[in-house]
Protein backbone atom coordinates (compact mmCIF):
# COMPACT_ATOMS: atom_id res chain seq x y z
CA UNK A 1 0.00 0.00 0.00
CA UNK A 2 1.39 3.23 -0.98
CA UNK A 3 1.17 6.22 1.98
CA UNK A 4 -1.25 8.33 0.46
CA UNK A 5 -3.50 5.06 0.15
CA UNK A 6 -2.38 4.36 4.03
CA UNK A 7 -2.94 7.70 5.28
CA UNK A 8 -6.34 8.00 3.34
CA UNK A 9 -7.34 4.64 5.02
CA UNK A 10 -6.39 6.20 8.75
CA UNK A 11 -7.51 9.61 8.03
CA UNK A 12 -11.64 7.83 6.69
CA UNK A 13 -11.30 5.68 10.23
CA UNK A 14 -10.58 8.48 12.19
CA UNK A 15 -13.71 10.17 10.78
CA UNK A 16 -15.62 6.92 11.44
CA UNK A 17 -14.37 7.11 14.93
CA UNK A 18 -15.26 11.05 15.54
CA UNK A 19 -18.85 10.34 13.97
CA UNK A 20 -19.62 7.15 16.31
CA UNK A 21 -18.37 8.76 19.15
CA UNK A 22 -20.17 11.90 18.64
CA UNK A 23 -23.37 9.77 17.88
CA UNK A 24 -23.43 8.25 20.82
CA UNK A 25 -22.45 11.93 23.48
CA UNK A 26 -25.62 12.94 21.93
CA UNK A 27 -27.46 9.88 23.06
CA UNK A 28 -25.88 10.35 25.94
CA UNK A 29 -27.45 13.76 26.27
CA UNK A 30 -30.67 13.03 25.43
CA UNK A 31 -30.59 9.85 27.82
CA UNK A 32 -31.04 7.18 24.41
CA UNK A 33 -27.32 6.18 23.97
CA UNK A 34 -27.72 3.22 21.64
CA UNK A 35 -30.71 4.29 19.41
CA UNK A 36 -28.47 7.52 18.71
CA UNK A 37 -25.11 5.14 18.25
CA UNK A 38 -27.78 2.99 15.60
CA UNK A 39 -28.77 6.39 13.73
CA UNK A 40 -24.96 7.32 13.65
CA UNK A 41 -24.03 3.76 11.94
CA UNK A 42 -26.73 3.82 9.79
CA UNK A 43 -25.83 7.70 8.88
CA UNK A 44 -21.93 6.27 8.29
CA UNK A 45 -23.73 3.01 5.85
CA UNK A 46 -25.64 5.42 4.10
CA UNK A 47 -22.54 7.63 3.09
CA UNK A 48 -20.58 5.18 2.58
CA UNK A 49 -23.23 3.42 0.10
CA UNK A 50 -23.50 6.77 -1.77
CA UNK A 51 -19.63 6.97 -1.90
CA UNK A 52 -19.90 3.54 -3.88
CA UNK A 53 -22.71 4.77 -5.99
CA UNK A 54 -20.74 7.68 -7.28
CA UNK A 55 -17.44 5.40 -8.08
CA UNK A 56 -20.03 3.05 -9.95
CA UNK A 57 -21.26 5.81 -11.72
CA UNK A 58 -17.54 7.18 -12.82
CA UNK A 59 -17.05 3.31 -13.56
CA UNK A 60 -19.63 3.15 -15.95
CA UNK A 61 -19.45 6.78 -17.46
CA UNK A 62 -17.96 7.37 -21.16
CA UNK A 63 -16.85 10.48 -20.69
CA UNK A 64 -13.36 11.29 -18.57
CA UNK A 65 -14.56 12.95 -14.81
CA UNK A 66 -11.77 14.90 -13.09
CA UNK A 67 -12.09 13.18 -9.62
CA UNK A 68 -13.19 15.60 -6.45
CA UNK A 69 -10.54 16.83 -4.19
CA UNK A 70 -10.51 15.73 -0.49
CA UNK A 71 -8.85 13.18 2.14
CA UNK A 72 -9.95 9.80 2.53
CA UNK A 73 -10.14 6.38 1.20
CA UNK A 74 -13.21 7.07 -1.56
CA UNK A 75 -11.19 10.24 -2.74
CA UNK A 76 -8.10 8.18 -3.08
CA UNK A 77 -10.12 5.79 -5.04
CA UNK A 78 -11.53 8.07 -7.41
CA UNK A 79 -7.72 9.18 -7.81
CA UNK A 80 -6.82 5.95 -8.45
CA UNK A 81 -9.68 4.54 -11.08
CA UNK A 82 -8.91 8.28 -12.68
CA UNK A 83 -5.25 7.03 -13.30
CA UNK A 84 -6.02 3.77 -14.26
CA UNK A 85 -8.66 4.98 -16.80
CA UNK A 86 -5.96 7.21 -18.21
CA UNK A 87 -3.52 4.71 -18.47
CA UNK A 88 -6.11 2.93 -19.99
CA UNK A 89 -7.20 4.76 -22.55
CA UNK A 90 -2.86 6.03 -23.41
CA UNK A 91 -2.43 2.05 -24.17
CA UNK A 92 -5.53 1.85 -26.20
CA UNK A 93 -4.86 4.56 -28.45
CA UNK A 94 -1.29 2.93 -28.78
CA UNK A 95 -2.34 0.15 -30.05
CA UNK A 96 -5.22 1.33 -32.01
CA UNK A 97 -1.70 3.37 -33.72
CA UNK A 98 -0.32 0.41 -34.20
CA UNK A 99 -2.98 -1.57 -35.54
CA UNK A 100 -3.84 1.08 -38.16
CA UNK A 101 0.15 0.69 -39.02
CA UNK A 102 0.22 -2.92 -39.59
CA UNK A 103 -2.97 -2.61 -41.18
CA UNK A 104 -1.43 0.34 -43.73
CA UNK A 105 1.74 -1.90 -43.71
CA UNK A 106 0.18 -4.65 -44.90
CA UNK A 107 -2.37 -2.98 -47.54
CA UNK A 108 1.12 -1.17 -48.90
CA UNK A 109 2.45 -4.76 -49.58
CA UNK A 110 2.76 -5.74 -52.98
CA UNK A 111 1.84 -9.56 -51.93
CA UNK A 112 -1.27 -10.73 -51.44
CA UNK A 113 -1.85 -12.07 -47.45
CA UNK A 114 -4.62 -13.80 -45.93
CA UNK A 115 -5.29 -15.00 -42.74
CA UNK A 116 -6.89 -18.45 -42.76
CA UNK A 117 -8.91 -20.29 -40.07
CA UNK A 118 -7.21 -24.03 -39.63
CA UNK A 119 -9.98 -26.08 -38.70
CA UNK A 120 -12.73 -24.77 -41.27
CA UNK A 121 -10.43 -23.20 -43.89
CA UNK A 122 -12.20 -19.73 -43.77
CA UNK A 123 -10.67 -16.62 -45.05
CA UNK A 124 -10.87 -14.44 -42.09
CA UNK A 125 -8.62 -11.38 -42.99
CA UNK A 126 -6.75 -10.05 -46.32
CA UNK A 127 -4.90 -7.49 -47.62
CA UNK A 128 -5.61 -5.14 -50.85
CA UNK A 129 -3.53 -6.61 -52.84
CA UNK A 130 -5.24 -10.09 -52.72
CA UNK A 131 -7.87 -8.23 -54.89
CA UNK A 132 -6.63 -8.33 -58.62
CA UNK A 133 -3.85 -11.25 -57.44
CA UNK A 134 -6.05 -13.75 -55.88
CA UNK A 135 -9.75 -12.25 -56.40
CA UNK A 136 -10.95 -11.77 -52.93
CA UNK A 137 -13.54 -8.43 -52.64
CA UNK A 138 -15.06 -7.46 -49.21
CA UNK A 139 -17.18 -8.20 -47.82
CA UNK A 140 -18.18 -11.01 -50.10
CA UNK A 141 -15.46 -13.70 -49.70
CA UNK A 142 -15.25 -12.86 -45.73
CA UNK A 143 -15.81 -15.81 -44.01
CA UNK A 144 -15.83 -17.80 -47.23
CA UNK A 145 -13.93 -21.43 -47.90
CA UNK A 146 -10.67 -20.22 -49.19
CA UNK A 147 -10.44 -23.85 -51.15
CA UNK A 148 -13.72 -22.76 -53.05
CA UNK A 149 -12.87 -19.17 -53.47
CA UNK A 150 -9.50 -19.90 -54.84
CA UNK A 151 -10.85 -22.32 -57.33
CA UNK A 152 -9.57 -23.96 -59.83
CA UNK A 153 -6.18 -23.83 -57.73
CA UNK A 154 -5.70 -27.13 -55.51
CA UNK A 155 -6.00 -26.03 -52.42
CA UNK A 156 -7.49 -28.65 -50.51
CA UNK A 157 -4.87 -31.10 -51.33
CA UNK A 158 -2.23 -28.19 -50.45
CA UNK A 159 -3.85 -27.16 -47.37
CA UNK A 160 -4.12 -30.81 -46.15
CA UNK A 161 -0.13 -31.21 -46.10
CA UNK A 162 -0.04 -28.24 -43.29
CA UNK A 163 3.40 -27.64 -41.56
CA UNK A 164 4.82 -29.40 -44.42
CA UNK A 165 3.10 -27.97 -47.35
CA UNK A 166 5.98 -26.83 -50.20
CA UNK A 167 5.28 -23.86 -51.96
CA UNK A 168 3.61 -23.82 -55.39
CA UNK A 169 5.77 -22.26 -57.80
CA UNK A 170 4.99 -20.60 -61.10
CA UNK A 171 0.77 -21.20 -60.59
CA UNK A 172 -2.01 -19.28 -62.70
CA UNK A 173 -3.77 -16.41 -60.81
CA UNK A 174 -7.56 -17.72 -59.86
CA UNK A 175 -8.89 -14.32 -61.88
CA UNK A 176 -6.32 -13.68 -64.26
CA UNK A 177 -4.15 -16.76 -66.08
CA UNK A 178 -1.93 -14.34 -67.18
CA UNK A 179 -0.58 -13.81 -63.94
CA UNK A 180 1.99 -16.50 -62.52
CA UNK A 181 2.07 -16.44 -58.45
CA UNK A 182 4.23 -18.48 -55.74
CA UNK A 183 1.89 -19.70 -52.87
CA UNK A 184 3.59 -19.91 -49.68
CA UNK A 185 1.67 -21.05 -46.45
CA UNK A 186 2.60 -19.94 -43.26
CA UNK A 187 1.23 -21.83 -39.79
CA UNK A 188 1.81 -18.87 -37.53
CA UNK A 189 -0.52 -20.38 -34.86
CA UNK A 190 -2.77 -23.51 -34.00
CA UNK A 191 -6.11 -22.31 -35.68
CA UNK A 192 -4.56 -19.47 -37.94
CA UNK A 193 -2.75 -19.96 -40.96
CA UNK A 194 -1.08 -17.13 -43.49
CA UNK A 195 -1.11 -17.55 -47.00
CA UNK A 196 1.22 -15.45 -49.06
CA UNK A 197 1.07 -14.77 -52.77
CA UNK A 198 3.31 -13.17 -55.09
CA UNK A 199 3.77 -11.88 -57.93
CA UNK A 200 6.51 -13.56 -60.13
CA UNK A 201 5.16 -13.01 -63.46
CA UNK A 202 8.16 -10.46 -64.58
CA UNK A 203 10.41 -13.47 -62.90
CA UNK A 204 9.33 -15.92 -64.98
CA UNK A 205 9.12 -13.86 -68.29
CA UNK A 206 12.67 -12.92 -67.62
CA UNK A 207 13.69 -16.63 -66.90
CA UNK A 208 11.76 -17.41 -69.91
CA UNK A 209 13.87 -14.71 -71.75
CA UNK A 210 17.11 -16.07 -70.49
CA UNK A 211 16.40 -19.60 -71.20
CA UNK A 212 15.57 -19.14 -74.65
CA UNK A 213 18.77 -17.00 -75.07
CA UNK A 214 21.26 -18.96 -74.02
CA UNK A 215 19.06 -22.00 -75.95
CA UNK A 216 19.58 -19.87 -79.03
CA UNK A 217 23.21 -18.57 -78.26
CA UNK A 218 23.98 -22.12 -78.01
CA UNK A 219 22.34 -23.31 -81.02
CA UNK A 220 23.63 -20.58 -83.15
CA UNK A 221 27.73 -21.88 -81.63
CA UNK A 222 27.09 -25.32 -82.71
CA UNK A 223 27.96 -24.56 -86.70
CA UNK A 224 31.05 -22.55 -86.34
CA UNK A 225 32.43 -25.14 -83.97
CA UNK A 226 31.50 -27.70 -86.07
CA UNK A 227 33.57 -26.40 -88.57
CA UNK A 228 36.13 -25.16 -86.82
CA UNK A 229 37.05 -28.56 -85.29
CA UNK A 230 36.21 -30.03 -88.60
CA UNK A 231 39.44 -28.21 -89.77
CA UNK A 232 41.57 -28.62 -87.01
CA UNK A 233 40.91 -32.34 -88.09
CA UNK A 234 42.46 -32.01 -91.59
CA UNK A 235 45.36 -30.78 -89.90
CA UNK A 236 48.22 -33.13 -90.02
CA UNK A 237 50.96 -32.52 -86.96
CA UNK A 238 53.24 -34.48 -88.66
CA UNK A 239 53.65 -31.65 -91.55
CA UNK A 240 54.84 -29.37 -88.82
CA UNK A 241 55.94 -30.87 -85.61
CA UNK A 242 56.45 -27.46 -83.79
CA UNK A 243 52.53 -27.12 -84.08
CA UNK A 244 51.66 -30.37 -82.79
CA UNK A 245 51.43 -29.33 -79.33
CA UNK A 246 49.75 -25.77 -80.46
CA UNK A 247 47.25 -28.11 -82.16
CA UNK A 248 46.38 -30.62 -79.76
CA UNK A 249 45.45 -27.90 -77.36
CA UNK A 250 43.46 -26.14 -80.08
CA UNK A 251 41.31 -29.55 -80.85
CA UNK A 252 41.24 -29.93 -76.72
CA UNK A 253 39.51 -27.09 -75.98
CA UNK A 254 37.47 -27.06 -79.11
CA UNK A 255 36.02 -30.29 -78.23
CA UNK A 256 35.61 -28.97 -74.51
CA UNK A 257 33.48 -26.28 -76.25
CA UNK A 258 31.59 -28.04 -78.28
CA UNK A 259 30.65 -30.09 -74.64
CA UNK A 260 29.54 -27.05 -73.71
CA UNK A 261 27.25 -26.07 -75.70
CA UNK A 262 25.81 -29.48 -75.71
CA UNK A 263 25.57 -29.44 -71.79
CA UNK A 264 23.52 -25.90 -72.50
CA UNK A 265 21.23 -26.96 -74.77
CA UNK A 266 20.37 -30.18 -72.75
CA UNK A 267 20.02 -27.53 -69.65
CA UNK A 268 17.76 -25.58 -71.67
CA UNK A 269 15.58 -28.39 -72.98
CA UNK A 270 15.37 -29.78 -69.24
CA UNK A 271 13.95 -26.41 -67.65
CA UNK A 272 11.17 -25.76 -70.85
CA UNK A 273 9.67 -29.04 -69.98
CA UNK A 274 7.31 -29.90 -67.08
CA UNK A 275 7.13 -33.50 -67.79
CA UNK A 276 9.09 -36.25 -68.99
CA UNK A 277 7.74 -39.52 -70.29
CA UNK A 278 6.84 -42.29 -68.28
CA UNK A 279 9.25 -44.96 -69.69
CA UNK A 280 9.94 -48.57 -68.02
CA UNK A 281 13.67 -48.29 -66.68
CA UNK A 282 15.69 -51.30 -66.58
CA UNK A 283 17.82 -50.36 -64.00
CA UNK A 284 20.10 -54.21 -64.58
CA UNK A 285 21.26 -52.55 -67.57
CA UNK A 286 21.44 -49.14 -67.00
CA UNK A 287 23.81 -50.18 -64.16
CA UNK A 288 25.67 -52.26 -66.83
CA UNK A 289 26.31 -49.72 -68.75
CA UNK A 290 27.48 -47.57 -66.53
CA UNK A 291 29.93 -49.87 -65.68
CA UNK A 292 31.50 -49.92 -68.62
CA UNK A 293 30.94 -45.88 -69.42
CA UNK A 294 33.50 -45.24 -65.57
CA UNK A 295 35.62 -47.89 -66.88
CA UNK A 296 36.29 -46.39 -70.35
CA UNK A 297 36.56 -43.40 -68.74
CA UNK A 298 39.16 -44.29 -66.39
CA UNK A 299 41.20 -45.97 -67.94
CA UNK A 300 42.47 -48.61 -65.44
CA UNK A 301 43.30 -46.16 -62.72
CA UNK A 302 40.58 -46.58 -59.97
CA UNK A 303 38.40 -49.50 -58.61
CA UNK A 304 35.16 -49.51 -59.52
CA UNK A 305 32.50 -51.40 -58.30
CA UNK A 306 28.29 -51.49 -58.95
CA UNK A 307 25.99 -53.17 -57.02
CA UNK A 308 22.25 -53.86 -57.25
CA UNK A 309 21.04 -54.99 -54.62
CA UNK A 310 17.41 -53.27 -55.00
CA UNK A 311 15.94 -55.80 -57.39
CA UNK A 312 13.53 -53.23 -58.92
CA UNK A 313 13.26 -51.22 -61.95
CA UNK A 314 11.94 -47.05 -62.11
CA UNK A 315 9.41 -45.51 -64.31
CA UNK A 316 10.75 -42.37 -65.98
CA UNK A 317 12.90 -41.04 -68.87
CA UNK A 318 15.73 -43.70 -70.02
CA UNK A 319 17.33 -40.73 -71.98
CA UNK A 320 17.13 -38.55 -69.49
CA UNK A 321 17.95 -40.84 -65.88
CA UNK A 322 21.05 -42.05 -68.14
CA UNK A 323 22.22 -38.91 -69.11
CA UNK A 324 22.01 -37.69 -65.03
CA UNK A 325 23.90 -40.95 -63.54
CA UNK A 326 26.26 -40.65 -65.97
CA UNK A 327 27.04 -37.57 -65.23
CA UNK A 328 27.50 -38.62 -61.47
CA UNK A 329 29.70 -41.12 -62.71
CA UNK A 330 32.09 -39.07 -64.72
CA UNK A 331 32.37 -36.40 -61.98
CA UNK A 332 33.04 -39.27 -59.18
CA UNK A 333 36.01 -40.62 -62.08
CA UNK A 334 37.60 -37.00 -62.40
CA UNK A 335 37.76 -35.83 -59.28
CA UNK A 336 39.20 -38.94 -57.63
CA UNK A 337 42.85 -39.49 -57.69
CA UNK A 338 44.54 -42.65 -59.42
CA UNK A 339 44.46 -45.70 -57.12
CA UNK A 340 41.33 -44.63 -55.53
CA UNK A 341 37.83 -46.02 -55.61
CA UNK A 342 34.21 -45.29 -57.39
CA UNK A 343 31.04 -47.41 -55.75
CA UNK A 344 27.88 -47.56 -57.65
CA UNK A 345 25.05 -49.20 -55.52
CA UNK A 346 20.98 -49.08 -56.09
CA UNK A 347 19.21 -50.46 -53.24
CA UNK A 348 15.48 -49.94 -51.42
CA UNK A 349 14.79 -47.79 -48.63
CA UNK A 350 13.06 -48.43 -45.42
CA UNK A 351 10.09 -46.06 -47.05
CA UNK A 352 9.45 -48.19 -50.26
CA UNK A 353 11.44 -46.14 -52.60
CA UNK A 354 14.72 -46.59 -54.31
CA UNK A 355 18.29 -44.39 -54.33
CA UNK A 356 21.08 -44.51 -56.71
CA UNK A 357 24.43 -43.68 -54.98
CA UNK A 358 27.63 -42.93 -56.21
CA UNK A 359 30.58 -42.78 -53.93
CA UNK A 360 33.76 -41.65 -54.28
CA UNK A 361 37.22 -41.44 -52.14
CA UNK A 362 38.42 -38.43 -54.03
CA UNK A 363 39.36 -34.86 -52.88
CA UNK A 364 35.42 -34.43 -51.11
CA UNK A 365 33.90 -30.97 -50.90
CA UNK A 366 34.23 -28.47 -48.03
CA UNK A 367 30.68 -27.77 -46.11
CA UNK A 368 30.54 -24.30 -47.60
CA UNK A 369 30.23 -25.26 -51.07
CA UNK A 370 27.49 -28.17 -50.70
CA UNK A 371 24.80 -25.42 -51.07
CA UNK A 372 25.63 -24.42 -53.94
CA UNK A 373 27.13 -27.20 -55.52
CA UNK A 374 24.21 -27.84 -58.11
CA UNK A 375 24.18 -23.93 -59.86
CA UNK A 376 25.15 -23.91 -62.87
CA UNK A 377 29.14 -23.24 -63.61
CA UNK A 378 29.43 -23.19 -60.05
CA UNK A 379 32.91 -24.88 -59.34
CA UNK A 380 34.62 -25.62 -55.70
CA UNK A 381 38.27 -25.77 -57.66
CA UNK A 382 38.26 -23.72 -60.71
CA UNK A 383 41.80 -25.06 -62.06
CA UNK A 384 40.91 -28.71 -61.14
CA UNK A 385 37.64 -28.75 -63.24
CA UNK A 386 39.38 -27.12 -66.13
CA UNK A 387 41.92 -29.84 -66.13
CA UNK A 388 39.63 -32.25 -65.74
CA UNK A 389 37.66 -31.53 -68.74
CA UNK A 390 34.21 -30.68 -66.99
CA UNK A 391 32.13 -27.76 -67.78
CA UNK A 392 30.37 -26.83 -64.60
CA UNK A 393 26.72 -28.37 -65.37
CA UNK A 394 26.39 -31.60 -64.70
CA UNK A 395 25.20 -31.46 -61.51
CA UNK A 396 22.63 -28.81 -62.64
CA UNK A 397 22.04 -30.98 -65.23
CA UNK A 398 21.32 -33.89 -63.01
CA UNK A 399 18.77 -31.76 -60.55
CA UNK A 400 17.05 -30.70 -63.08
CA UNK A 401 16.30 -34.18 -64.41
CA UNK A 402 15.80 -35.49 -61.02
CA UNK A 403 13.36 -32.53 -60.17
CA UNK A 404 11.48 -33.58 -63.26
CA UNK A 405 11.02 -37.18 -62.04
CA UNK A 406 9.75 -36.04 -58.33
CA UNK A 407 13.44 -37.23 -57.09
CA UNK A 408 15.74 -35.37 -54.87
CA UNK A 409 19.49 -35.16 -54.96
CA UNK A 410 21.37 -35.63 -51.38
CA UNK A 411 24.90 -34.71 -51.43
CA UNK A 412 27.47 -35.71 -48.58
CA UNK A 413 30.96 -34.75 -48.79
CA UNK A 414 34.10 -34.56 -46.43
CA UNK A 415 37.86 -32.96 -47.34
CA UNK A 416 40.12 -35.57 -48.05
CA UNK A 417 37.39 -38.46 -47.86
CA UNK A 418 35.36 -37.90 -50.57
CA UNK A 419 31.78 -37.66 -51.70
CA UNK A 420 27.99 -39.63 -51.91
CA UNK A 421 25.87 -38.27 -54.18
CA UNK A 422 22.65 -39.99 -53.94
CA UNK A 423 19.54 -40.21 -56.50
CA UNK A 424 16.48 -40.27 -53.83
CA UNK A 425 13.04 -41.68 -55.50
CA UNK A 426 9.39 -41.77 -54.55
CA UNK A 427 7.88 -44.87 -54.36
CA UNK A 428 5.54 -44.07 -56.93
CA UNK A 429 8.83 -44.15 -59.19
CA UNK A 430 9.64 -47.91 -57.81
CA UNK A 431 8.34 -51.29 -59.54
CA UNK A 432 9.39 -54.96 -59.12
CA UNK A 433 11.30 -56.46 -62.00
CA UNK A 434 11.53 -60.30 -62.99
CA UNK A 435 15.18 -60.21 -63.97
CA UNK A 436 18.30 -60.94 -61.66
CA UNK A 437 20.05 -58.13 -59.98
CA UNK A 438 23.55 -57.59 -61.47
CA UNK A 439 26.72 -58.74 -58.57
CA UNK A 440 28.94 -56.20 -57.57
CA UNK A 441 31.65 -56.17 -60.44
CA UNK A 442 35.38 -54.86 -60.30
CA UNK A 443 37.79 -54.96 -63.36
Amino acid sequence: MSPDARNAWFRTLGQLALVLVAGLGIGLLIGQPWPALTVAALGVVAWHYWKLRHVLLRLTARQRLQPPQGVGVWNELDRLLFRSQSEMRARKRRLLSMLRAYRAAAAALPDAVVVVERNNQRVLWFNEAATPLLGLHFPQHQDASIVTTLQPLPMASWLAAGRNAEPMTDVASPVNPDLRLNLRLIPYSDELWLLVARDVTRTMRLEHMRRDFVANVSHELRTPLTVVHGYLEMLDPADNPDWAPMLAEMQRQSQRMTQLVEDLLTLSRLEARETLPEEHVAMAPMLSTLRREAEALSQGKHRITVGDEAGVDLWGSNKELHSAFSNLVANAVRYTPAGGEIAVRFAVDAGGGATLSVRDSGYGIPAAHLPRITERFYRVSTSRSRESGGTGLGLAIVKHVLGLHGARLEIASEVGKGSTFACRFNPDRVHARESHPIAATSP
